[in-house]
């Protein structure tokens, strides 16, 4: 999870956002399946790649990969869009900006929300949470606090997060309002090595 907010003043769009070398390298490799399957001929391929290394911002990568694959399936998402689940499971994850505020609503499905890989566009993130007879489902990163501010009437939340100690963590505080539901937010246990073993002699 990156972190690039600005102290004051209001967000910079996503597009405006800087551009890391991860971000280059995922649409570099998106550019070269695009090639290898004929969707980009060879010089297109040349001109895009050259494009991709010289870009300074999400918004011109995005413009090299936005006629190769669908909203979401993209390397870069810009715009998170809408955030539910009706009667259903949807799972947003992968490199996207998530915005300051932002709705997500669970009716009778699973919405689970991963920020591992995800800009976050503020220090303090605000999920607005309507969840009816539902569940909404936080991954985060160590490091990242997390706290529930809504209300619940006949619901419940689980917090299996590693809570920083530090006043500078960036916060992801879940308002709203969760009616015979549940939200969750967990941090992916770290993996453990196995004991080595000697070889056989």
């Amino acid at each position: 999870m990156d972190l690039p907010w600005k102290s004051g003043g209001d967000d910079l769009s996503p597009r405006e956002l800087r551009a890391s070398d991860t971000d280059r390298e995922n649409v570099v490799r998106l550019l070269r399946e695009a090639h290898s399957d004929g969707r980009i001929t060879l010089d297109e391929h040349g001109e895009r790649v050259e494009r991709a290394y010289a870009a300074r911002t999400l918004g011109e990568l995005a413009e090299l990969t936005r006629d190769l694959l669908p909203d979401d399936r993209q390397p870069i998402r810009l715009d998170p869009g809408p955030l539910h689940a009706l009667f259903g499971t949807v799972r947003r994850d992968g490199r996207w900006v998530v915005p300051g505020r932002f709705a997500a609503a669970a009716v009778f499905g699973t919405l689970e929300i991963d920020l591992r890989e995800a800009l976050l566009q503020r220090r303090h993130i605000v999920v607005r949470a309507s969840v009816l007879g539902g569940r909404l489902r936080l991954v985060v990163p160590e490091g990242v606090r997390v706290e529930f501010t809504g209300r619940s009437i006949v619901g419940t939340q689980a917090l299996r997060v590693r809570q920083p100690q530090g006043p500078d963590a960036p916060v992801i505080e879940v308002s709203g309002t969760v009616v015979f539901g549940s939200v969750g937010a967990r941090t992916p246990k770290r993996r453990r090595l196995g004991r080595l073993r000697r070889p056989a002699r």
